[in-house]
């Protein structure tokens, strides 16, 4: 794939900004895309700096505000004739429940209805590249999940932080294997990743005894399904710290759940079921 247009949500800081950085160096066209306008321009000027890539643009949307993933999804449309690869990386952790104008419980929000909607915004994009690869950072969290409270998907009953967050990165595993099989035959492949416990500033906020590994080690992952020749086949697949796929938690597998968390994405967005 010479030179891909690449998008990398959440790449102002740790692992998001070290994909973009490494994809930077290969040569990659990459979109950055963050909250703040001054901070997303001084990582580009540093990006600029380190490896001399002058490719680089930036999008700014709050991901905890749907019309600006909307608009986001727009810009890039009109800016861009096509699209290589989306990362879908940015997330949240939230101590405290929290709900996003639109009423969503933030961590449910930003880590699975944006990217769900963002996703969907660029498909005609993505698919005007013939060989498009989306990739969605989850973790391993997602196993933790081993019965879903349909009921309660929002913790409006009972919130946990860790069990809001895995919760959302198990509806990323099933949105990848999913959208995988919904666009089949079209040229975009879908993946996942676990890259590993990573010293991000979300992890020395939330849980500061914990030692993770540097952002590039977490970057490695990502970048290699990105650009390797040997992953342009790869669909439905979890990929967990390792260059070859694994199964995901058998929960994540099944098609009810899968469908009935599809289901749930579309009446949180607006985006039609049948797409």
């Amino acid at each position: 794939m010479p030179d891909p247009v690449i998008l990398v949500t959440g790449s102002t800081d740790g692992i998001g900004k070290a994909t973009a950085r490494e994809l930077a160096a290969h040569g990659a066209e990459v979109i950055l895309h963050g909250r703040n306008q001054g901070k997303g321009q001084e990582v580009i000027r540093d990006l600029k700096r380190q490896v001399w890539n002058r490719k680089l643009d930036l999008v700014i949307a709050d991901f905890c505000v749907q019309d600006q993933v909307r608009h986001m999804a727009e810009e890039i449309a009109s800016r861009y004739t096509h699209l290589d690869v989306l990362i879908n990386n940015a997330g949240t952790f939230e101590k405290l429940r929290t709900t996003t104008p639109e009423g969503i419980e933030t961590t449910f929000a930003v880590n699975y209805c944006a990217p769900f909607l963002l996703t969907h915004g660029l498909l005609p994009v993505l698919g005007k590249s013939g060989h498009a690869r989306v990739i969605n950072i989850t973790s391993d969290a997602h196993r933790d999940i081993r019965q879903i409270d349909w009921e309660d998907l929002q913790g409006e009953k009972r919130y946990d932080p860790f069990k809001a967050y895995a919760l959302s990165k198990f509806a990323n595993v099933t949105f990848t294997h999913s959208l995988a099989g919904k666009t089949g035959g079209t040229g975009i492949t879908t993946t996942c990743v676990h890259p590993g416990v990573i010293a991000t500033k979300m992890l020395r906020a939330e849980y500061p005894g914990i030692r993770g590994k540097a952002p590039t080690e977490g970057a490695k992952l990502p970048v290699y399904l990105a650009l390797s020749p040997d992953a342009a086949e790869y669909s439905a697949q979890y990929f967990e710290e390792s260059m070859h796929p694994s199964p995901s938690s058998a929960l994540s597998r099944d098609r009810f759940v899968q469908e009935k968390l599809w289901r749930v994405a579309c009446t949180l967005t607006g985006v039609d079921a049948r797409d």
